[in-house]
């Protein structure tokens, strides 16, 4: 317990006394503390409890995701009572898409709480996310499922889903794009390959064939997102025949 006990003086010391600043965002006292460092851990940190267990954030986010899908689903149940398990899923899976998720967390400016050896600025977007999954997370174990009802509703539901806007948001253009070619019995090819050029991180870049037609490049730092750059970018220039093809 000294040893836990010691991380939580250090947390409030530096932090300007982070359990505070939490508080302000969660709403509450937290009751156990440890949750909450946890939450804004990184692994690089490298920290451990006496039982040998890592202390990070990693396994909150796990829990946190479990979490963010029962509500929101609940939610959708109810809210959209004609909704077949298809449509809910869909809907679902655009509330707590990463995208989605990286927005919250920039919200609340999480990033600010995060203890890392690795500077903030060499983060990929996706710990604004993780840390918002897994504040999520520590929620429910401190205070129960009520209590993370609660937060979501707060911070998710009761400012940012509108189901009429939801239903017309696209959380992935790649997914939609292949869709409408099977639909329209069109071949399609993503040609990816390394393309660092002078660049220090290293790039991808990929050529978006549709019916033997290049119609899309795109460049990005990992494969899945040159894809999605360049499904995108089809998906702007075949706008009208898309939208009309899903509409039969």
């Amino acid at each position: 317990m000294n040893y836990i006990r010691n991380i939580l003086n250090s947390r409030s010391k530096n932090d300007g006394n982070f359990f505070l600043q939490i508080q302000k965002i969660i709403g509450y006292k937290p009751k156990n503390k440890t949750l909450y460092v946890k939450a804004f851990t990184h692994r690089s940190m490298n920290v451990k409890d006496e039982k040998g267990m890592a202390l990070n954030y990693e396994r909150l986010e796990f829990v946190g995701d479990a979490m963010l899908g029962a509500v929101i689903a609940s939610y959708l149940y109810s809210e959209v009572p004609d909704g077949d398990e298809g449509y809910l899923t869909k809907m679902r899976s655009k509330v707590v898409s990463r995208e989605h998720l990286n927005e919250l967390g920039k919200e609340l400016k999480l990033i600010d709480f995060v203890e890392s050896k690795i500077p903030k600025n060499n983060f990929g977007s996706n710990i604004h996310g993780n840390l918002f999954e897994a504040l999520v997370g520590a929620i429910f174990l401190d205070k129960g499922y009520k209590q993370c009802e609660k937060f979501i509703f707060k911070n998710v539901i009761d400012k940012h889903i509108d189901i009429e806007t939801l239903e017309g948001k696209v959380i992935s253009y790649k997914s939609l794009l292949i869709e409408w070619c099977q639909k329209e019995k069109k071949t399609f090819d993503y040609n990816v390959y390394e393309d660092t050029g002078n660049d220090n991180i290293k790039h991808f870049s990929v050529k978006l064939s549709i019916a033997g037609k290049i119609v899309a490049k795109a460049r990005a730092t990992s494969k899945k997102k040159a894809e999605e750059k360049a499904s995108k970018r089809a998906f702007f220039a075949f706008q009208n025949r898309i939208n009309q093809s899903f509409k039969e």
